[in-house]
Formats: C-alpha cells, structure tokens, sequence
C-alpha cells in the first residue's frame, strides 16, 4: 500500500462530489501531465490511499480521505473530442492518458490547510511544501500520519 495526494479544485469536482457519487466512487480523470500520468499508471495501485486535497481556493488544504478502488487504465475522455479533456495525440492503441478510481472514505475532523503543512517542519519534505504544482504526489507513510493527526484523525481512516 502507498499514500498519495490527489489536488482537485473544488469548484470543478470536490469531496463532496465524490462523496455524492454512485458507490461514493468516481474515475479520477483530465491529468495532463506526463509525470502525474506515470503515477496513475505505473505506481498507483489498488488499496492506495489518497489524501484529498481541494487547490487554487484562498485557503488550500487536505479535507478528507479516499482510497483506490480501481488501479490505472487509459482515460476515455482524451478520446472523446466533445470532452473538456480531449487529446487529438491520444488513441485507442496509444491512449497517452490514465485514470484510476477513487472511492470517498471520510472527511476529516479539521481541514489541514497548506499553511499548517508549511508550518510544521516535520512535513517540510513532501513535495507540496515544496512547490510541486503535480496533481497527485507521493506521501510517506509517516507524513500520512503526521496529516491525520493534524486533521483530528488519531485512530487514522476507517478499515485500516
């Protein structure tokens, strides 16, 4: 099992949104970026958990938790040209982009802000403290943790 950060704009799709989802499941779709595309399909796996994190708002945080459901496989909507993330480069024998799913596990107790990650010098290794603009980065285990309890999560996520 690995931890991840998946970023998503909340006003474009959020926690709540997956929570609402058939299954509290939904494909995580339109990454467009090569090294966050190599994630999704080389190193995300099935049990995953993924720390979910609303972006580009005035008070960007972690607000809740999901896990993977389903491991990477191509992305229908770089084929579909009436989809927001076409790719006229994508093909059914090269599909270039990758999903995968994510299923709504909990919102945390308190949101951790960007700025009380910033703040604690424990965190000061993950790539988002560091000014990755990557929509899905790896966490450590131990920066996981240091999360959830920052969230009000002290026995961690259900089912774990």
């Amino acid at each position: 099992m690995a931890y991840w950060l998946f970023k998503t704009e909340p006003g474009c799709f959020s926690i709540d949104d997956l929570k609402k989802r058939p299954a509290m499941t939904e494909p995580w779709d339109g990454v467009r970026n090569f090294q966050a595309r190599n994630f999704l399909r080389d190193q995300v796996g099935v049990g995953d958990r993924v720390l979910f994190y609303h972006s580009n708002i005035a008070e960007p945080a972690v607000v809740g938790l999901a896990e993977v459901v389903r491991a990477g496989y191509p992305d229908a909507t770089a084929l579909d040209p009436n989809a927001e993330h076409f790719d006229p480069k994508a093909s059914v024998d090269n599909p270039i982009w990758y999903v995968v799913d994510l299923r709504y596990v909990e919102h945390l107790q308190k949101i951790v802000t960007l700025e009380r990650i910033k703040q604690n010098h424990l965190l000061a290794d993950m790539p988002l403290v560091k000014r990755s603009r990557l929509s899905i980065q790896p966490v450590t285990e131990y920066e996981w943790r240091i999360i959830l309890t920052m969230g009000g999560m002290v026995e961690g996520m259900k089912g774990q």
